[in-house]
């Protein structure tokens, strides 16, 4: 009865229009139909802007510093084989992370685009809604240790679940400092849960692959080197003085 009513009324009020001017809707069942359609736009709108703000609260939480933020595949920049090698192999490990486990190592001296690659990895992950995070060897005992102040509410063993529930945690700037033997059980830790719960892991270092090796031990490597782990040498000269740190 209220529909009859109102195309009545829409109808009268449609005489009184200028000449020329079309309303959006004439009856009550295109007012019903104008409203469910701005109903799905509106949920649309919704939708996109809370995905936008997951997104970008994970950018916020990854722990990609600024200076590698705008980090991505396109932008790095290619100028001996050495480069598009790694380029390839690091974009194909992101192309293909659903359908691994598999965890992967940068080593090679400062400079030389490790950053660049494992940040692009991370932010092409992000985007896909994937949980990253980013994290240097002196921030993670950092955390570790202020667990030992005893006004300090979180566990040791609620940061190491954190650390071990990402879908990927890369450790940064490993063998920078002397690690003590605490650190070395700390990222031993870190590594065989995230193994055991198949969740992949990614390490950044200046070191070659021997001296990794005695500073982590075997058991850790082996396990960085399950499935299809990827391995990649940057045996070049320093990235940061060809590249503009703005466009990266």
């Amino acid at each position: 009865m209220f529909m009859k009513n109102f195309s009545k009324f829409l109808k009268k009020f449609s005489n009184l229009l200028p000449s020329g001017f079309k309303p959006k809707f004439i009856t009550g069942n295109d007012l019903l139909r104008w409203h469910q359609e701005q109903g799905v736009l509106y949920s649309a709108s919704i939708i996109r802007d809370n995905k936008a703000t997951k997104i970008q609260r994970m950018f916020s939480r990854s722990g990609i510093r600024e200076l590698y933020i705008n980090c991505s595949f396109n932008n790095y920049q290619i100028e001996h084989e050495g480069h598009k090698k790694v380029l390839h192999a690091a974009h194909r490990y992101a192309k293909e992370f659903n359908d691994n486990i598999s965890s992967f190592v940068f080593l090679g001296n400062p400079g030389t685009g490790k950053n660049h690659l494992a940040a692009a990895i991370c932010n092409y992950l992000i985007l896909r809604n994937k949980s990253v995070l980013i994290v240097t060897v002196a921030d993670l005992m950092s955390s570790m240790k202020s667990t030992f102040n005893v006004y300090n509410n979180l566990s040791e063993e609620y940061l190491l679940r954190n650390f071990s529930t990402v879908d990927l945690l890369i450790i940064d700037e490993i063998g920078v400092q002397i690690q003590s033997r605490y650190e070395k059980i700390v990222i031993n830790q870190i590594v065989d849960r995230r193994s055991s719960s198949k969740k992949s892991t990614g390490m950044l270092s200046n070191l070659n692959y021997l001296k990794l090796r005695t500073l982590l031990g075997k058991r850790v490597i082996d396990r960085m080197c399950l499935g299809k782990g990827l391995w990649l040498n940057f045996n070049w000269s320093s990235y940061r003085k060809k590249v503009n740190v703005n466009e990266c």
